[in-house]
């Protein structure tokens, strides 16, 4: 009977690791013990509440119930599709073909589903946000990797360029899934001359069979170097322009306003306009969610007609970037102070401090009521969760364990 229920022969993993660090986090907490918790992936303040930003909620409470309750088109309210791309790149006209998603999740899965077939392989940085492995893995895909750069090191062209050439030769074509910039979980950007090597790497693989260059967008704004973001975006637009490269983005609302429960993003392709692909995606959309919730985007509509409440929202950016920076700083005053490497942090939610064995640290440092993420390349330690004050202890305890 119980095979009757399950509708897949297929092995089911066992709960995400990184939920299961935090529950036990949580738990001991309860219990009374001084936790530190570096697991959270969610933006919280000093004292350990969710930061909800001021200037959304306002919109929020706003929202008539014509905005909130009415269905949105299958592919998403086009009006909201062209602001959403417009926040990242003003000068642009139209969204091109672009559909809503469930959050940078929902981008992410359905570019997988409808650029790659099953047993194919997406190519991504080493390390990466985990899910990524488990959307692979729901429809019927598997990753490679390639670097990504150490702190002050360049892009490492020639591992960059086999991985591209291989898998391209193996399947004829690729999806390049790139969380830049304010990498997740290294905290830090692909320098202007790594995104020049990298964009040669690309046309020069496309001889081999079509590239797609899909940009996760989760935490380009909380950044200590805004500026750099900026040239970011503008070298991936004209890479995009090109029109060599299909060059895409996943652009969530999660992060940027807070609104994780809302689950509101967007997956668009700027450059292109073909109907074909509007369609593919569109259809995806149909058979999966169907659509998405209307509220957040006559949210961001909201947003995008109120330059005051524009105004407002760039100055909590600017606080909570601080506040990161802040900590990020904290955090590799303390490593320097134990003999360890600095981070050399830049943006985003995380850092990624190198371990010999990851596993081995991650399981002594619960014992010392320190909880971090075990990778592959090291711990993913979450700032958007730690204090400032809480980086000496973290230090300390690495130190004990390494």
């Amino acid at each position: 009977m119980t095979d009757q229920l399950i509708p897949s022969r297929r092995a089911f993993p066992a709960d995400d690791p990184i939920f299961a660090l935090n529950a036990e986090a949580l738990g001991r907490k309860a219990a009374g013990e001084p936790v530190l918790n570096a697991t959270v992936g969610a933006l919280l303040d000093d004292s350990g509440q969710l930061v909800v930003l001021d200037s959304v909620m306002e919109l929020w409470r706003d929202l008539t119930a014509l905005e909130v309750a009415p269905y949105a088109p299958i592919a998403g309210d086009p009006a909201f599709l062209k602001a959403l791309v417009q926040r990242h790149w003003p000068s642009l006209g139209s969204a091109g073909a672009a559909c809503s998603t469930p959050g940078g999740s929902g981008a992410i899965a359905l570019s997988m589903r409808n650029f790659l077939e099953a047993g194919q392989k997406v190519l991504t940085t080493a390390p990466y946000w985990g899910p990524y492995a488990t959307m692979a893995t729901e429809n019927g895909l598997s990753l490679a990797t390639a670097p990504w750069p150490e702190a002050g090191q360049p892009l490492d062209a020639a591992a960059w360029g086999g991985a591209l050439q291989a898998v391209l030769k193996a399947q004829g074509r690729v999806l390049v899934l790139l969380n830049d910039p304010c990498h997740n979980p290294t905290g830090r950007s692909l320098s202007a001359a790594d995104r020049q090597v990298l964009a040669g790497l690309l046309r020069e693989a496309s001889a081999l069979g079509p590239i797609t260059l899909l940009l996760d967008f989760a935490y380009l704004d909380y950044t200590c170097e805004p500026a750099s973001v900026a040239a970011a975006l503008a070298d991936y637009a004209a890479l995009g322009a090109e029109g060599r490269i299909l060059v895409g983005a996943s652009m969530s609302l999660s992060k940027s306003m807070t609104l994780y429960g809302a689950r509101c993003g967007a997956l668009g392709f700027p450059w292109n306009s073909d109907p074909a692909l509007q369609a593919a995606l569109t259809q995806s959309c149909r058979g999966t969610w169907s659509n998405c919730a209307k509220a957040p985007q006559s949210l961001l509509l909201r947003l995008a007609k109120d330059g005051k409440a524009q105004e407002r929202l760039a100055a909590e950016h600017r606080h909570w970037s601080e506040v990161l920076s802040a900590r990020a700083s904290a955090l590799d005053a303390a490593l320097v102070e134990a003999a360890m490497p600095p981070v050399h942090w830049q943006g985003g939610f995380f850092v990624c401090v190198p371990v010999p064995d990851p596993e081995s640290a991650c399981t002594q440092l619960k014992a010392r009521g320190v909880f971090t993420v075990p990778l592959p390349e090291g711990l993913r330690v979450g700032l958007c969760g730690m204090r400032a004050s809480e980086a000496p202890r973290l230090a300390q305890a690495l130190q004990q364990v390494l």
